[in-house]
């Protein structure tokens, strides 16, 4: 009787999710009727959908609704989109964008110059809390005035006639063009979204709400209470014709739900899954991708006893073997080893030397160091183990530390604000990532490196070196075509090297989180879908892989 219970208890908590999740099942044939659909699991109830988010999960769906001033091809090349035309003047201070003559919202109106010009003004307002906007936009004039809300419009900006708009820029920036080639900062129809004061307008971008979109999909029901959003094509799309006819993308927060949704084929896709037997569950091609230029790395605050020490930083670093501990983090991929900081931009130094494995050598500069042995050192502490192979990248970083150099007191944990009281202000390890998301090692190294990078100033500590500032200042002046412009970057991280600031850890592939039946799914360093409009579905892979489910 009691194992009859047991079974009966099992049944109706399995119906009880089931259940919870019908919503996929029931409707699925019709919709399949209906044409191709795609099916994307959310990991949280998100509720706020604005295309000017800048972070989140939520921004990894932008590409979907919202067309962007021009994209980066899954061969990083730039391709046209709103804008048609862009050009720079002789020191690349003044730029001008041409929209495509063929570029309408759903409604058929068409994309001008003023949404252009009042998205991007939008997009600096301090409320409307743009986490990313700087990547883009920090160099246009009057930038300043209006992130600290003292004006609603940038002078930068000027709208030349319906289609062309001007920016002009504080200082030369040969690839400016490129970093407003993203679905971060897209132009909206502006009348919709703004206020009187020029703030964002509450909820602006839901269809209750009549929005109308650039994208290839258009919103058709959004459920935020219920954490359900529903795409379907739009009609007026000035690019090609989409494959999907519908895209539905459900909270579901369980990842073992979420897994056993994918692997039966009720759902297609997920925003970001990270559990530990992600492969073993859904196959390698689910995880694997395209790199992106990204590296996440061990960074080493320079004010903080001991790490203020290089001599102490020198023997942390030589106390561990990086590639073993990389192993160990990601056994199976998909991610790949770090050896220097840039990783897939062109100028990728063939001539970094690697920080070495070397015990002794370790020993002997903490011998040299102003402690002089372990004994005398502070506890220390590591901030941003959020994931299990961080944790077992840190806990190997720990043991070899305590091995190679008898340090005993090491504590970890995910986020800085983890730690309360005094302790919050003696961290001294930072696990955190650096990149880019164009195609270039100059920037790349602005945001990692430059005294006046939120790396530098917060994770490092407000590490400063002028020469490395003064190298990557003048390299970002050259134009792309100019081999200075790599060789003054090359210089100023093998500089940095000699400071020994960070432990290299791995550089990130941008996972598919997709089965293998889903297919154009391809993203960019944004994390979107670079050619929503091509994804489609191999209905007859997928019958066969979930067999007919």
């Amino acid at each position: 009787m009691k194992k009859h219970l047991i079974m009966l208890t099992i049944l109706l908590c399995l119906a009880l999710m089931l259940s919870s999740i019908g919503i996929f099942a029931a409707g699925s044939q019709e919709e399949a009727e209906g044409g191709q659909v795609l099916r994307i699991i959310h990991p949280r109830n998100s509720g706020n959908w604005s295309p000017f988010i800048g972070a989140g999960h939520e921004i990894r769906w932008n590409s979907l609704q919202w067309a962007s001033p021009m994209y980066f091809d899954k061969n990083g090349k730039i391709q046209p989109y709103v804008f048609s035309e862009w050009s720079g003047n002789a020191d690349n201070t003044v730029w001008t964008f041409t929209i495509a003559e063929n570029a309408v919202f759903s409604d058929g109106s068409p994309i001008t110059a003023e949404d252009v010009k009042g998205s991007w003004d939008l997009c600096v307002r301090p409320s409307t809390q743009h986490l990313r906007v700087d990547l883009s936009l920090s160099g246009v004039v009057g930038y300043d005035k209006v992130s600290l809300g003292e004006t609603i419009e940038m002078s930068g900006l000027v709208i030349k006639d319906s289609r062309t708009i001007e920016v002009t820029l504080s200082k030369p920036d040969p690839i400016f063009y490129q970093k407003i080639a993203t679905a971060l900062i897209p132009p909206v129809k502006i009348s919709q979204a703004r206020d009187s004061n020029g703030d964002q307008i509450t909820e602006w971008w839901t269809p209750k709400n009549g929005v109308v979109v650039s994208g290839p999909f258009m919103p058709q029901d959004m459920d935020l209470d219920s954490g359900i959003i529903t795409l379907v094509k739009n009609p007026n799309f000035f690019g090609p014709e989409p494959k999907l006819d519908k895209i539905i993308i459900t909270t579901v927060k369980d990842e073992q739900t979420a897994t056993l949704l994918l692997q039966r084929g009720e759902m297609d896709a997920h925003t970001e899954l990270m559990t530990t037997t992600m492969i073993q569950d859904l196959g390698k091609e689910f995880v694997d991708g395209a790199m992106l230029a990204k590296g996440h790395h061990f960074w080493f605050s320079s004010n903080k006893p001991p790490t203020d020490d290089i001599n102490v930083r020198k023997a942390l670093i030589m106390a561990v073997d990086i590639k073993k501990m990389f192993e160990i983090a990601f056994p199976n991929g998909p991610h790949q080893p770090a050896t220097q900081i840039v990783n897939k931009v062109k100028g990728v130094d063939p001539d970094y030397k690697e920080y070495p494995y070397d015990p002794e050598a370790a020993r002997a500069a903490l011998a040299a160091s102003s402690y002089g042995n372990a004994a005398n050192l502070p506890k220390l502490m590591f901030v941003g183990i959020s994931t299990p192979s961080h944790e077992l990248a840190a806990q190997y970083i720990a043991e070899q530390w305590r091995q190679v150099l008898g340090i005993e007191g090491t504590e970890m944990k995910p986020q800085q604000d983890s730690y309360q009281g005094p302790d919050q202000m003696q961290i001294q390890i930072f696990r955190d990532d650096v990149g880019t998301r164009v195609p270039d090692m100059v920037s790349y190294l602005m945001g990692a490196i430059h005294s006046s990078s939120g790396n530098a100033q917060g994770k490092m500590g407000g590490y400063h070196n002028a020469k490395i500032d003064a190298l990557l200042e003048e390299a970002s002046a050259k134009s792309v075509d100019d081999p200075a412009r790599i060789a003054l970057a090359q210089k100023a991280q093998r500089i940095f090297r000699d400071d020994w600031q960070y432990i290299p850890y791995y550089y990130e592939t941008m996972s598919k989180w997709a089965m293998p039946w889903v297919l154009n799914f391809d993203k960019n360093d944004d994390w979107q879908v670079i050619e929503p409009w091509a994804v489609s579905i191999d209905e007859e892979l997928k019958a066969k892989m979930t067999n007919g489910k």
